[in-house]
Order: structure tokens, then C-alpha cells, then sequence
């Protein structure tokens, strides 16, 4: 730990300059209109410290991290240095409005395509052509919740595939050819099959498809489930001037996805268990969709708080970075939030099920409950927020040190996570549940900037 520095009876021209460093210093943070110190030139009877204290760093893989329904399938494989090969499969049933019209057994097959709605893209070399394959699935998806560790059987062979570059566009629909043999098949079950009677039947017929990337291409895409992911039929009577649309989408269809991690001969390989903490060497990392994020012990804060009385807190900076710098279409997270944990390394939570997290600056950090007890505050989680100029993550928390400081919380550990849940209930507007993007960082960059006062 850095020893502090004081200024005490300080000088005009020295005081003059700890007012640009303080500039300096508040400028620097996540939120440009935070204060910082305003020293005066008749305002010698106050001393100015500054502390920089280092929080150990490990990493953690999340149990029970439950993707049912999370927002969109996570589909591709990624390769790295620190996380080893990472692949995410995705799975869905399917859907149909049995009061559609369906084409009768003298209609003419014109085409069949599987659209897939793409809503984000995470990869390298995005110029290049990237592979997509969809396969049927050989078991149902169930009513009940599906973890990223879930799996489910397919056939080997797809049902549709086809390769695409991204660098224009990766907010967009794109359209597979689907095999003859299936075209042929599934045209007429849609024509004369029961299996299209009702949805039971034909779910039984069709449990559902399964999203796949490949090995390589080291890209992730983010699938949109609804009305525009979809097997788009097109057919014709004898006479017509213009083709008629069946459609099987995926809308008000259940899904999950599946993440594969082989972290042999990686820093990451010794993390064997869940909610354990490794440390993986110089650097820690966090990766979304596999549910691995960072522990920090905070027990320095506590040490160092004891040596303190009669003190203002200016300003307390929680600052990662600059993080390892990534390719042009790789973004981390953009926003990590900072739960409460213990030895457990769980989310620690309320009476009812609310996690608790640090809480934004200038909020209140405690509050009084039914029963009369001062707990803490969860209605304002803090944020830690990502500075692409930069590379790093960084967010004030004066207020929150400050009631540890005033006894009025007590000081825990702290897993930082790639996005937002409130509950143990769940939520499905999750940006860690939805990709598979990441972060490194060396364990040094992951410091508490600390400014203060004292009066004589």
C-alpha cells in the first residue's frame, strides 16, 4: 500500500497547484460533473491526502447461471490466449398460428429459406466469411430452466447453412439455404401432414433447432427470436402470378443457450469449480455467457480506514484499467455493476431475494426498513461504465466508503458483473446473459483512488 502524502500550511503556489491536480483528478472520472476540491489561497488550515489502495483480484464462475429466455441465443466460437475456446450454441423451438393458411396438395414449392435475425456481432475480421448452421433438434426443450452448462441432442447434418460477412452491416436478417431433403420433407407434412393440426403435434414433429457457429472464424452473434427468425415457405398454384408465404417462426418460443469452455493449458484452466475463487496469475478476466466474473477482496479498504479520524472524504474513485486492448469489432461490457459477496462468492441478497449492490454516489446508502432497521440501500445500483478512449472502467464512490466509514454499512467483498440483475427472480434485460464479451486486465490496474481532508 502507498504511504499517504499531507499538505499542511500550504503555500499560494502550492495550493494554486493542488487545485489543477484536483481538476485533473475529477476529470479523469466516469461522470465529468462530480466535484473536486476547491482550495482557496486564504484556505491554508486544511490538509490533502492521497491514497491509491490495491484490491486483490480472482476470478469467479457463476453457478446456476439460468439463460432461459434471456434476451437472444448466443451462437459462435471464440478463441483466446486467457479464456481458452469458448462456444455458444443456441436453441429454440419453433413456431405456429394453426389459423393460418396453409398451401393444399396441389400448391408448387417455390422456395424455402431460414431467416435469422442478427442484433449484435462480437468478432475478429468481420470482412471474412463467417459460417452459420442450423440443425434439428433429436429431443424436446422442456418447460423448465435451462442453465449455460444445458445441452441438447441434434442431428449432425444441418437443415440450413450459409456464410456471411458482416464488416457493412451487423444489425441484420440473413436468409440460409435450406437442404432438398428437408424442403421436401417439410413441404409436404405443411401441405397434408396432422403434424400441423396443432402445436403439440407438431412440436412432437419438430422439437426445435439448434444455432450453431465454427471453429476459427472466432466471432459471436447475437440472434433475435420472433416474427423475422423464421422458415419462410413461398409456394404457388397453377395460374398464379405471385407466390404466397407460410411461415414457421420462433415467436412465444422457448430457448436457452448452451456455452462449451476448454480452458486447458490457459491462465483460466484452474478454475475447475463454481463459486470458488482462483487466481489465474498477473491478469483477471471477466467473460460474459460463460458466467465467469471478478472477485475483489476488499479488506485494504478496512485497514486503511482505521488509521483515519476526523476526516472529509472528497472524492473515491474505483477505477479497472486501461484493460487489454481488443480488435476493432470485440466490445467489452460496457457497464459492470458491483454486487456484495462474502466467502460463499454469491450475490448476497435481502429478506426478499433483492441483491445487494454498491450504490450510486450522492444516493443513500442505508435506509431505515419496517422493522426499524437501518440495512442497505438497493433502489440506486452504482455502475461501473467503460471509457473506450481509454480502455477502462471507472466510477465514484465517495458516498459508499463514507457510510463505511461512519459505520453505517458494513464493508463486504465484491463481485464485479458484466450487466444488471436486481432478484434472484431473474430478469431478462441482462447484457451478461446475451454475448460472450469480455475483458482483461493486470491485477495492479484494479485500484481505489482516494482523496480527503482533514481540519486542524
Amino acid at each position: 500500500m502507498k504511504s499517504s502524502t499531507a499538505f499542511t500550511q500550504v503555500s499560494p503556489v502550492k495550493l494554486a497547484f493542488l487545485a489543477i491536480l484536483s481538476i485533473i483528478l475529477t476529470n479523469s472520472c466516469s461522470d465529468p460533473a462530480t466535484v473536486g476540491i476547491e482550495l482557496a489561497p486564504e484556505n491554508n488550515q486544511i490538509g490533502v491526502f492521497f491514497q491509491d489502495i490495491e484490491f486483490s483480484a480472482e476470478v469467479v464462475l457463476l453457478d446456476s447461471f439460468n439463460t432461459t429466455n434471456k434476451g437472444n441465443l448466443i451462437v459462435g466460437v471464440e478463441e483466446d490466449a486467457y479464456f481458452g475456446k469458448t462456444e455458444g450454441t443456441g436453441y429454440s423451438r419453433l413456431y405456429i398460428d394453426i389459423s393460418d393458411e396453409r398451401p393444399e396438395s396441389e400448391a408448387f414449392l417455390d422456395s424455402m429459406l431460414f431467416d435469422v435475425e442478427i442484433i449484435g456481432i462480437n468478432g475478429t475480421e468481420l470482412d471474412q466469411p463467417k459460417y452459420l448452421s442450423i440443425h434439428r433438434l433429436t429431443e424436446p426443450i422442456l418447460d423448465t430452466a435451462y442453465y449455460n452448462f444445458d445441452r441438447l441432442q441434434y442431428e449432425n447434418e444441418p437443415i440450413a447453412s450459409g456464410e456471411f460477412t458482416y464488416e457493412e452491416a451487423q444489425d441484420t436478417i440473413v436468409s440460409l439455404q435450406i437442404s432438398e431433403e428437408f424442403r421436401e420433407e417439410l413441404f409436404g407434412k405443411i401441405k397434408r401432414g396432422l403434424d400441423f393440426e396443432d402445436l403439440f403435434r407438431f412440436r412432437e414433429y419438430l422439437p426445435g433447432m439448434a444455432f450453431k457457429g465454427r471453429a476459427g472464424d472466432n466471432t459471436t452473434l447475437e440472434i433475435e427470436l420472433g416474427q423475422n427468425t423464421r422458415i419462410a415457405t413461398y409456394y404457388h398454384y397453377l395460374g398464379d402470378t405471385s407466390s404466397t408465404l407460410y411461415e414457421i417462426n420462433t415467436t412465444s418460443s422457448r430457448y436457452f443457450s448452451g456455452i462449451d469452455s476448454d480452458r486447458s493449458g490457459t491462465p483460466t484452466s484452474v478454475v475447475t469449480e463454481p463459486k470458488k475463487n482462483y487466481s489465474t496469475g498477473s491478469m483477471v478476466g471477466l467473460k460474459s455467457g460463460l458466467g465467469m466474473v471478478i472477485k475483489l477482496d476488499t479488506s485494504p479498504l478496512d485497514a486503511f480506514l482505521d488509521t483515519l479520524s476526523g476526516i472529509t472524504f472528497n472524492q473515491v474513485n474505483l477505477s479497472i484499467g486501461e484493460v487489454e486492448s481488443l480488435s476493432e469489432d470485440q466490445n467489452p461490457p460496457q457497464a459492470l455493476s458491483i454486487y456484495f459477496t462474502d466467502d460463499s462468492n454469491s450475490f448476497l441478497k435481502s429478506r426478499n431475494s433483492v441483491y445487494f449492490t454498491v450504490q450510486a454516489d450522492g444516493q443513500s446508502q442505508v435506509f431505515i426498513n419496517d422493522d426499524g432497521d437501518e440495512v442497505p440501500n438497493v433502489t440506486a445500483p452504482a455502475s461501473l461504465n467503460f471509457d473506450s478512449e481509454n480502455n477502462t472502467y471507472s466510477q465514484l464512490i465517495t458516498s459508499h466508503v463514507n457510510a463505511i466509514f461512519r459505520g453505517k454499512l458494513i464493508r463486504k467483498d465484491w463481485l464485479l458483473y458484466g450487466g444488471y440483475i436486481s432478484s434472484a427472480l431473474g430478469t431478462n434485460n441482462d447484457p451478461f446473459r446475451q454475448s460472450l464479451r469480455q475483458f482483461k486486465v493486470d491485477k495492479d490496474k484494479v485500484k481505489v483512488q482516494i482523496i480527503y481532508s482533514k481540519i486542524r
